[in-house]
């Protein structure tokens, strides 16, 4: 199980308009309100070893997002950054496999979970596999 982490920025600013004092910022939103940034966070299950993509498992905003990475911290489960994917996964329904359109990035980052870890990376091992059948 691995999690994606992300702040996303929600910055809210109207109408801007030329700003003549000394500062450096030429442009100056004049209502501008920061709203606080809202994290996203997935949990993946690997399923790669039964030969099956990865399964969302766990999704949330704000509190929830933060309780899943608190959750994975305290498990030890590394923590990746990717706000596109985060945001992507979270759409989906729990327990539904990684969606088509997200499996190269989520490829990459159980890469990087199984590099991190110390662990051999089975996609690898499927690549050398099939390059060995080309050779034959």
């Amino acid at each position: 199980m691995f999690l994606a982490q992300v702040q996303v920025p929600t910055n809210l600013f109207a109408k801007t308009v030329p700003n003549f004092s000394d500062d450096d910022t030429p442009f100056k939103p004049l209502n501008a309100e920061e709203i606080p940034h809202r994290q996203t966070a997935v949990a993946l299950k690997d399923r790669s070893l039964l030969g099956q993509v990865p399964e969302i498992t766990a999704a949330g905003r704000g509190e929830i997002a933060r309780q899943i990475i608190e959750i994975a911290y305290q498990n030890g489960i590394k923590v990746r950054e990717d706000a596109n994917l985060a945001e992507i996964l979270a759409r989906f329904e729990l327990d539904s496999p990684v969606p088509t359109e997200a499996l190269m990035a989520v490829g990459e980052i159980l890469a990087y979970v199984y590099q991190a870890n110390g662990e051999p990376n089975p996609f690898d091992a499927v690549l050398k596999a099939e390059l060995a059948k080309g050779d034959a």
